[in-house]
């Protein structure tokens, strides 16, 4: 798949995030130190209930645009929800996991995104 449509389904999702008010929503471009993605997606939820509705938001909002996801992981505990949709990889935390796991330290080398270059387009 190519960047634009790994741009498309980030911007889609991020929409999709916002509009359930997930927490502290952050982009990295890994394109250029990993061959797993484009774009990981890393927002947060207070609670299982709203954790699970982010998930539901973006799983429709994407299908619904014609990006299959592949694969979810996590969705009955969800502490951590982590949806592959290819060139986006999307993980939604509660406070405690996301603390404890601290993907934006993991992959530093990835571009920090700001949402503006998202909404922007």
């Amino acid at each position: 798949m190519e960047q634009k449509n790994a741009k498309e389904m980030t911007k889609l999702a991020i929409q999709a995030l916002q509009d359930k008010k997930a927490q502290d929503i952050r982009i990295i471009d890994i394109s250029e130190v990993s061959v797993i993605a484009d774009y990981f997606i890393i927002a947060g939820g207070s609670n299982k209930n709203q954790i699970q509705a982010l998930c539901d938001n973006v799983q429709e909002t994407l299908g619904r645009a014609g990006y299959p996801e592949k694969q979810t992981e996590g969705y009955n505990t969800a502490n951590w929800i982590l949806m592959d949709f290819g060139d986006v990889i999307i993980h939604i935390f509660d406070r405690e996991n996301r603390l404890l796991y601290d993907l934006e330290r993991i992959w530093r080398d990835g571009r920090q995104v700001d949402l503006v270059e998202f909404e922007e387009e």
